[in-house]
């Protein structure tokens, strides 16, 4: 190859990184897309269910909300360290595929509990 064409190939990818300027996504913008996708998330999982029971039985409704909350926000915690950590290790679209795959397996897996859990209702009516 040509060290001309290498050369102006180079500069070409040096002119166009520097042509768009990759912009972080506010500090804002992360902070409602966050809360957005873990309340729409929340909403009537088990977590809310439970909280919803524990508050009924104990009757102090105020603790029970700090309680979950304290265990919500070290959960995210959990989760925020993890993720930050595998950031370093994988590379972004390698991650995002992982997750997926993982999201997928885990809703077969909760699929195939739930089809149990019908039949078996099915054997002992």
């Amino acid at each position: 190859m040509d060290l001309r064409l290498m050369a102006d190939q180079n500069k070409n990818k040096q002119i166009l990184s520097e042509d768009i300027p990759i912009e972080s996504p506010s500090f804002v913008s992360v902070l409602f897309g966050t809360f957005a996708t873990v309340f729409i998330a929340e909403l009537g999982d088990k977590t809310q269910i439970a909280t919803l029971l524990l508050s009924a039985q104990s009757g102090k409704p105020l603790v029970v909300f700090f309680g979950a909350a304290l265990a919500l926000i070290c959960s995210s915690l959990i989760g925020v360290l993890l993720g930050r950590w595998l950031s370093k290790k994988i590379p972004a679209e390698r991650f995002e595929y992982m997750a997926g795959a993982m999201m997928v397996v885990i809703g077969i897996w909760i699929g195939s509990q739930a089809v149990q859990s019908f039949y078996s209702s099915f054997k002992s009516a």
